[in-house]
């Protein structure tokens, strides 16, 4: 009875959030806005997969790192309620395995099941689950009965899971289906004091990573990401790309004008957005042709709304496409004269990306520069999307933070003292302070994965004997040995699990002997802080 209550009283929240939002209020997530912070997202949209006694998981990749997590499940576009299971999240380590020592159940209301009427979002409870910026998040769901046609994002460019029964919780799925959208999964969101708030990336398909390489994460907002990282300004990226969407018209997704405020002004914490690529599709899909004056009122609309909620606004230019079969000299003049107004002194953009610029062949502007060109003439490759994202002027979003350095130095908790790479010599955790023997260049080896290695010698620390001996810096090159996960402590110390054996590594003896990967759990001798500068 008590359970059936709490369910009531969730359907009760719900409902509250579905009205405040249809009359423009904050109530809901908006609500929490000053203590949620997106880092990731996904634009739904309807005509998805049924499914029934299934679990989906997925993949998500950060942009910024937090305490704390929450994630949003979303039946925008369903036609009956929806009961999702189980849910979990975990530090994704690859393909569809997952560190169970990082797994959480996630609840809504308290209760491990939530069923999300027609139309509806449901908003979990708190996670404690310290996420990574620029790592993989994977988020698991179970379907316990027919969900009817699903509310999903279609493009992911990365792979997804789904696997029979309710295996939400297992390390890994066995003979899961490979699928390349998302289901039922609109945010991940995070808790970090140090937030500057969060871009929301508005587009389609070049948006949306239409053209990027698969799994590798080459999305332009996820490169815009990287370097907002690299800077040390803590700004969350969210992509609301949808591949076909127009500014004007619905068709593949609701049209940015209809989708504006759940996708961008209803966003945890958005302080900006980067209007992009849908006018492209008003130019080749619509007819009688879609004249720039049309555009530019629909972009007028646009900005004035964000600036009522005081989000900035940044305008791109539309890219070339000369030699996309639905390109006309009409169509270009059109591009041409958008990207004019956008540039103008009298547009209203508070900034302006000019992927235009950014993208162009100098021989002939109507065209991609070739190195950047996938080859159907619309959709930028890798090195485009990376050009894309380069032309973004950071100084739109504040002054430089503290970089994260790739150069640190692990005291350990046991002692405080400084883990050394004596030459030739176990690691130990005996140094007073952080010399040339105390500092580790940190390697992304992807997927959350990192080599640690030592500035003394320029070699990667290895868990020597499948984690059987003592730690030492002497590898030239980066293994299954030389792999470590780097997993964030309550307390905001690290501790570092070896991939060769999944084992914690341990400053043995309270620090006095040397380190070692052997431990299944971790305490005092397995935690260390990360210094840096």
């Amino acid at each position: 009875m008590r359970r059936r209550g709490l369910s009531r009283l969730f359907a009760v929240a719900l409902a509250a959030v579905l009205a405040a939002s249809a009359a423009g209020t904050t109530a809901g997530p908006a609500a929490a806005a000053d203590a949620w912070t997106g880092t990731w997202a996904a634009s739904p949209q309807s005509g998805g997969t049924t499914f029934d006694r299934q679990t989906i998981r997925q993949v998500v990749r950060t942009s910024v790192g937090g305490t704390a997590a929450r994630v949003q499940l979303s039946n925008a576009f369903g036609n009956q309620p929806v009961t999702i299971e189980n849910v979990h999240v975990a530090r994704r380590t690859s393909d569809s395995g997952v560190d169970l020592a990082t797994d959480r159940v996630v609840t809504f209301g308290g209760q491990r099941s939530v069923t999300i009427p027609a139309g509806g979002l449901a908003v979990s409870d708190s996670i404690a689950f310290a996420v990574a910026a620029q790592s993989d998040v994977a988020v698991s769901i179970y379907l316990p009965r027919p969900t009817g046609p699903a509310t999903y994002h279609q493009v992911s460019s990365q792979t997804n899971y789904v696997a029979s029964g309710d295996v939400a919780g297992n390390a890994s799925l066995a003979n899961a289906q490979q699928v390349g959208s998302y289901y039922f999964l609109a945010n991940l969101d995070v808790q970090n004091t140090a937030s500057r708030g969060a871009v929301v990336t508005l587009g389609a398909s070049i948006t949306d990573g239409v053209g990027s390489s698969f799994n590798a994460n080459r999305r332009w907002p996820n490169r815009l990401a990287a370097r907002l990282a690299d800077s040390g300004r803590v700004v969350g990226v969210l992509n609301q790309g949808i591949s076909g969407n127009r500014l004007l018209a619905d068709g593949a997704g609701q049209s940015a004008i209809n989708r504006f405020e759940r996708d961008v002004l209803s966003q945890p914490d958005v302080r900006w957005v980067i209007f992009s690529d849908d006018p492209i599709n008003d130019l080749t899909s619509t007819s009688p042709p879609t004249r720039a004056a049309q555009l530019i009122d629909g972009l007028k609309q646009l900005i004035a709304r964000a600036h009522q909620r005081n989000v900035k606004f940044v305008c791109s230019t539309l890219t070339p496409y000369r030699g996309w079969s639905a390109w006309s000299q009409d169509a270009e003049d059109q591009r041409v004269a958008y990207n004019a107004f956008v540039r103008g002194a009298d547009s209203g953009c508070d900034g302006v990306l000019d992927q235009d610029a950014a993208l162009r062949d100098p021989a002939d502007p109507t065209r991609f520069l070739p190195a950047y060109d996938t080859g159907d003439h619309l959709h930028p490759n890798d090195a485009g999307l990376q050009a894309a994202a380069d032309a973004a002027d950071l100084s739109w979003f504040g002054a430089p933070g503290t970089p994260v350095s790739s150069v640190i130095g692990l005291r350990a908790k046991a002692n405080g003292l400084y883990v050394t790479a004596s030459n030739g010599s176990p690691l130990i955790a005996n140094g007073t302070s952080t010399g040339t023997a105390q500092q580790f260049e940190r390697v992304d080896l992807g997927n959350g994965n990192v080599g640690l290695r030592a500035k003394l010698n320029n070699r990667f620390v290895s868990a020597e004997g499948a984690g059987a001996q003592a730690l030492i810096a002497d590898r030239l090159t980066a293994g299954a040995w030389e792999t470590f996960q780097i997993i964030g402590n309550p307390d905001g110390s690290v501790s570092l699990r070896a991939q060769v054996n999944g084992r914690y590594v341990c400053a043995e003896g309270a620090g006095a002997q040397p380190l070692i990967a052997d431990r299944d759990a971790v305490g005092p001798w397995e935690q260390f802080e990360i210094v840096t500068g």
